[in-house]
């Protein structure tokens, strides 16, 4: 089979690898419909993600058809149309028995981590991958939702709703602020919408991807290049700061921008994934209960949202703005890098 594979900083190839195998009786082999490019593969070419070593298939997201079964699957069949969620999840751990998914016990790639598609095994940017864990990693496809729905579902959908709006603890009335409108603040601005913000305040670099924050549902869009940006930020509240501030990044500059709007009493979401440290002004925040939170998507509300998608109460084709071939991978990752001149927001891969 084809794959993207990882060969080091700045370095990957399209080429012939060999096909996944069952490697445990848990597993399945799913052939990939639809799969698509994250921010985070962004962050590995880069370096940022120490943990991917050479030779890695890249991709954690997609949906496809299952064409083996490991001899411990008793709930799914060959032929069954799934959702590989992002998060593989044992199911039986402490951690999983908790709901804190991300930070899985098992035994694939490193006990601790639920993220292993592209990062820690092979990924899903391939016309093959191997599904560990299926039984309580992957959701059936139901009726009236497309497989780039689906695969919207893998990643970006639970990674917005959960770690920036939930975490967030975003409820009726509350200013939100969210400081990067890519695909996962977009998904943070659609999931916020649940919850009854009076404002919800989108802040880039971009002016495309404000106007495409406002379609999503923003009510308001400033420029962060703007000399004023904080100021303009703080007039759409009292004055005093947004209830929930939304970093939706991973680089410094932008958690401080958050850490400059949040009132006191607030909540910081930090949805991005950094690959540095950042400076954290502990002797200004302290007096101010303004509350930090961070982590990896649990991908506990999945099949929530998979029902508002497929009942159509969560609208989100508008995520879709690239399609491509899977062979044609390398140019939409170059057209997914270049998103402020390409307008890219979600780029769809079809086999």
């Amino acid at each position: 089979m084809k794959a993207l594979v990882y060969h080091g900083p700045n370095q990957k190839s399209w080429e012939e690898v060999p096909n996944p195998k069952i490697q445990k009786p848990t597993d399945v082999i799913v052939r990939i419909e639809t799969t698509t490019i994250c921010g985070t593969d962004l962050h590995i070419l880069k370096g940022d993600v120490p943990a991917v070593t050479p030779g890695r298939i890249l991709g954690h997201e997609g949906v496809g058809a299952i064409t083996e079964v490991g001899s411990a699957v008793t709930n799914l069949a060959v032929g069954d149309r799934v959702i590989l969620s992002c998060i593989s999840a044992c199911g039986r751990c402490d951690y999983c028995k908790q709901g804190l998914f991300s930070h899985c016990l098992g035994e694939e790639g490193a006990a601790g981590i639920g993220w292993i598609f592209g990062h820690l095994i092979d990924g899903t940017q391939a016309e093959y991958v191997r599904v560990p864990y299926a039984e309580t990693s992957v959701h059936k496809m139901p009726e009236g939702v497309s497989t780039q729905e689906g695969t919207l579902l893998s990643d970006i959908l639970p990674t917005g709703h959960e770690i920036g709006v939930q975490y967030g603890a975003v409820k009726a009335g509350d200013v939100v602020a969210i400081v990067g409108v890519g695909p996962v603040g977009l998904a943070a601005v659609t999931t916020a919408q649940l919850y009854g913000p009076s404002r919800i305040i989108a802040i880039d670099v971009d002016a495309n991807r404000l106007e495409e924050a406002k379609a999503f549902g923003a009510t308001d869009g400033v420029l962060s290049t703007d000399a004023d940006w904080k100021e303009q930020v703080l007039a759409l509240t009292d004055g005093l700061g947004v209830d929930v501030a939304i970093e939706a990044v991973g680089i410094p500059q932008t958690f401080a921008m958050v850490l400059d709007l949040v009132r006191p009493g607030g909540h910081v979401a930090n949805v991005g994934v950094h690959g540095k440290g950042v400076d954290l002004p502990i002797d200004r925040l302290w007096i101010s209960n303004v509350t930090i939170t961070m982590g990896l998507v649990n991908t506990n509300t999945t099949a929530t949202l998979l029902k508002l998608v497929a009942q159509k109460k969560l609208a989100v084709d508008r995520f879709v703005s690239h399609t491509f071939n899977l062979q044609d991978i390398e140019a939409a990752y170059d057209t997914f890098s270049r998103a402020a001149e390409t307008k890219a927001l979600k780029v769809m891969l079809n086999a």
